[in-house]
């Protein structure tokens, strides 16, 4: 039944973004020109990568706020290091974000899991702490593309087979996440704490202790994306990827994954990430307000919350019926 409804939820989704493709096509055919959507799945890679880390988490019954702060903390780490040691190689600077995200999710976990704080809680004071030490470390000074090197800025955007880079670490990161979702212990863990943590703690699960991995994973892909955007952008700032993290949770409300934690797929999340993408894009190509866009895409949040609560209802119905038939 639950197999069913992410199935549905994601055909749904598919079509939603076909018929958004077709209707603005006949507005403006060269949006569904290859190039171009070669182009907007670009644009929409770094709300992919950040979505799997915050779908990781949320599968748990919890949530992380401080990604897009822990995504400019790093990028303006990355920056500048660059600045700083020119001759540095690109593998050894995505390496050293991705530790520091990790480090950074780490912090968020060990608050909620030894001292038991809201996941909200945790993750909006440290979402202001890593906004300040961005400006600590920085002087609230810009570090500008004449600044960074040629090689720094030019991996993430250099293309493979008519794709970027950025685009192809985005595809490899989906697929490692839908391997480890449905193919090892982890992932099966994950939906165990947050389908039912404590049914998940009798079957010898710490609950506490794959909360704390799902946060490092969401940490350390707001690390490698934040040397991405930077890279991608020629910039590093204080405000960098400002109300950032609000896509993201949306993002992956929109795909199906589920508030209250264990439903939910990586499919989901990337269609949702995806979904959020062609909007963003396509709207202001056929000249509709700014606001409109947020309005779409603030209905898309509600009516995928309700569909979330009505297949909870559901499913809450069929197990009652099944208790009464039992007896």
């Amino acid at each position: 039944m639950l197999r069913r409804l992410l199935l549905l939820r994601e055909t749904i989704l598919i079509g939603a973004i076909l018929l958004l493709l077709a209707l603005i096509a006949t507005r403006f055919p060269g949006f569904i020109a290859p190039r171009n959507l070669a182009g907007v799945f670009n644009d929409t890679a770094p709300l992919i990568i950040l979505a799997l880390g915050q779908m990781v988490v949320i599968l748990t019954r919890c949530i992380d706020l401080s990604v897009a702060a822990n995504l400019a903390l790093c990028g303006m780490v990355a920056a500048m290091l660059n600045v700083a040691m020119p001759g540095l190689p690109i593998p050894v600077i995505i390496a050293l974000v991705i530790a520091l995200g990790a480090v950074l999710g780490a912090i968020n976990g060990l608050l909620v899991w030894k001292l038991a704080i809201p996941p909200i809680v945790v993750t909006l004071g440290t979402m202001t702490i890593f906004r300040g030490i961005i400006f600590l470390i920085s002087d609230g000074k810009w570090v500008n593309a004449h600044e960074m090197g040629a090689a720094f800025t030019g991996f993430p955007r250099a293309e493979v087979l008519g794709l970027s880079v950025l685009s192809w670490i985005a595809l490899l990161a989906v697929a490692v996440f839908a391997i480890m979702m449905s193919r090892t212990p982890l992932g099966r863990s994950i939906f165990a704490v947050g389908g039912n943590p404590h049914a998940a703690v009798y079957t010898g699960i710490n609950v506490g202790r794959v909360q704390f991995l799902a946060f490092v994973l969401s940490g350390a892909l707001a690390g490698l994306t934040g040397y991405l955007w930077v890279a991608r952008y020629a910039v590093a700032y204080v405000d960098i990827a400002g109300g950032f993290e609000l896509e993201v949770v949306a993002a992956c409300v929109i795909g199906g994954i589920s508030i209250a934690g264990g439903v939910g797929s990586v499919g989901g999340a990337v269609l949702g990430a995806v979904f959020l993408g062609v909007v963003k894009n396509a709207l202001p190509v056929i000249n509709v307000s700014p606001f409109w866009q947020l309005a779409i895409s603030g209905s898309a949040i509600l009516i995928a919350v309700a569909f979330n609560a009505r297949a909870g209802r559901t499913k809450g119905r069929i197990i009652l019926k099944s208790a009464e038939a039992t007896p």
